[in-house]
Parts: C-alpha cells; sequence; structure tokens
C-alpha cells in the first residue's frame, strides 16, 4: 500500500502548520546556519506543503515530507551561494585598478567630458580613453562615422571652453 493510500487521520493545515514550524525552523537553521535564510526556506517548505496537502495530509509523517523539502532546499541554498562566492572570488582576482587613476588621466577632464550631452561624451571616451578610431566608435554607438566626426568636433570645443583652453578651428 502507498503512504498516500494508508488511513490516516487527515490533519488542518493551520494546525499542522502551527505544530511543526518552530522545529522546521529550527532544522532549517543547523542545516543553512542563517536564521533569516532559515525562515525563508521553512516558509517556502510550507508553501509546498500547502500546494500539494490533499497529498501531503494523508502521509504517514506531512512532517517528515516537509523536512525533506526544507533539506533539499537548504543544500540547493548552500550551493548556490558556493556558487557564488567563488564568481565573486573570481571577478576580485580578475578586478583592474580603476584605468583612469591608473593613466594619471585627469579627473577635472573626465568630469567636464560627463557634462557634455551624452553622444558627445560617448565618442570622447571611446575615442580618448579606449583609442578607438572614428569608424569603431560609429559601430559601437551604431551611428554613422561623420557623425562621430562632428560629435568629437563639437565635443572639444566644449571641453577647451570649459577648461579654458582655446583651440584653432583647424585643430583635428
Amino acid at each position: 500500500m502507498e503512504e498516500s493510500e494508508r488511513a490516516v487521520p487527515v490533519l488542518e493545515f493551520d494546525e499542522f502548520f502551527r505544530s511543526e514550524y518552530r522545529r522546521v525552523v529550527g532544522l532549517a537553521s543547523v542545516l543553512c546556519g542563517r536564521t533569516a535564510v532559515a525562515e525563508e526556506l521553512a516558509q517556502d517548505a510550507f508553501v509546498s506543503a500547502y500546494r500539494h496537502w490533499e497529498r501531503v495530509a494523508h502521509y504517514d509523517d506531512p512532517g517528515a515530507w516537509v523536512r525533506r523539502v526544507v533539506a533539499n532546499l537548504a543544500t540547493s541554498t548552500l550551493r548556490r551561494r558556493t556558487r557564488e562566492a567563488r564568481a565573486l572570488s573570481r571577478l576580485a582576482l580578475r578586478r583592474e585598478p580603476e584605468p583612469m587613476r591608473l593613466r594619471g588621466i585627469d579627473d577635472d577632464f573626465w568630469r567636464a567630458v560627463r557634462a557634455l550631452p551624452r553622444r558627445q561624451a560617448q565618442c570622447v571616451a571611446l575615442r580618448y580613453l579606449e583609442d578607438r578610431s572614428v569608424e569603431e566608435i560609429a559601430a559601437v554607438l551604431g551611428i554613422a562615422p561623420a557623425t562621430v566626426r562632428v560629435h568629437l568636433h563639437t565635443a572639444r570645443f566644449a571641453l577647451a571652453a570649459r577648461l579654458g583652453e582655446t583651440l584653432d578651428e583647424e585643430t583635428p
């Protein structure tokens, strides 16, 4: 005879929840080591039990079913946290210092660039930070090369004015 077919007195879910919740949270807490996470896991397990209550209520020990769900959730949570920690460690190892500070680029200049209209700032950053050609900038931004040249030209004069410099009309 299957577990769900046995003649077992059927509990009301509310009664079951009140009688088991604290102990299930305790189990989850021991398994995952964090009370807040344990409460979430227990709640998720009880939500699952509620969704399947017509079946779970007839088990010999519905509490065992909820505990199995919590144990599985705790294992999944620990695996996910471990993967996240490894990923963060890998990212931290690859992290490079801020490029502008490494290259000694003037913060005032980049503040002025950020004050430009968006497309001009993008063109300037791609040109002078990444040393991209007009054609490459056009491809990155999805605009025509002539438009990039106009943005760079306009931006140069705006930056010169903001930084107290003067440019000749012929300056490339």
